[in-house]
């Protein structure tokens, strides 16, 4: 039997028993408990725990939403600003997510190998500048962080782990991505990238 037939049917019963009354009368002391004992905890009451209930259910469902939600706005969020290029808005992020992890090695030797982790992103991002219509300044910072990164990364490899073979393959490696950008920048940054070429060719010569 559903629930509003039911509050229905006690309500009729109610006022049947009220047209049983004389005019004048006043309900019985024992009807009027009744009554008052069944608005007290009669059926809303009785339905609010079930209600609850429900609601409870749909409160972890709305959590994990929630945070599956959130994971994937932070994974998409973090793809985006490891992408990011100079000019980008998320740029700065990177970077600062970067120096936080060059803080955070533990040695010179593991410090010295983000350095030139570093350098090689520096390289793959002036790649990406190239042609584009706001490369000029960009393209010419870039290759001095990607110098000031490789020297210092060499520095410190060299202090911790002396005529370490990482060197060298990172020369090499640099080699392969600088080497032909120099067809495509303009008389200052081709001064830089030369130079710079200079610099880790003597680091890539065979011992």
């Amino acid at each position: 039997m559903g629930r509003a037939r039911i509050r229905r049917e006690r309500v009729l019963e109610h006022l049947t028993e009220l047209r049983s009354l004389p005019l004048g009368g006043a309900p019985e002391p024992a009807f009027r408990e009744r009554l008052r004992a069944q608005l007290v905890s009669g059926v809303l009451p009785a339905e609010e725990p079930k209600t609850a209930e429900r609601t409870r259910r749909r409160r972890p469902l709305l959590s994990q939403l929630a945070a599956v939600g959130l994971a994937a706005a932070m994974m998409v969020s973090a793809f985006a600003t490891y992408e990011s290029v100079p000019g980008d808005s998320l740029y700065p992020l990177k970077r600062a997510a970067e120096s936080t992890l060059v803080r955070l090695s533990s040695d010179d030797a593991e410090r010295g190998e983000r350095e030139l982790d570093l350098a090689k992103t520096r390289a793959r991002e002036v790649a990406s500048l190239l042609g584009s219509s706001e490369d000029g300044p960009l393209v010419s910072k870039t290759l001095k962080d990607m110098e000031a990164s490789t020297r210092s990364g060499i520095s410190r490899l060299e202090r911790a782990e002396p005529r370490s073979s990482k060197i060298k393959t990172f020369a090499q490696d640099q080699k392969k991505v600088v080497g032909p950008m120099v067809k495509e920048l303009d008389d200052s940054q081709l001064a830089q990238a030369e130079g710079y070429l200079d610099y880790i060719e003597g680091l890539a010569a065979p011992e």
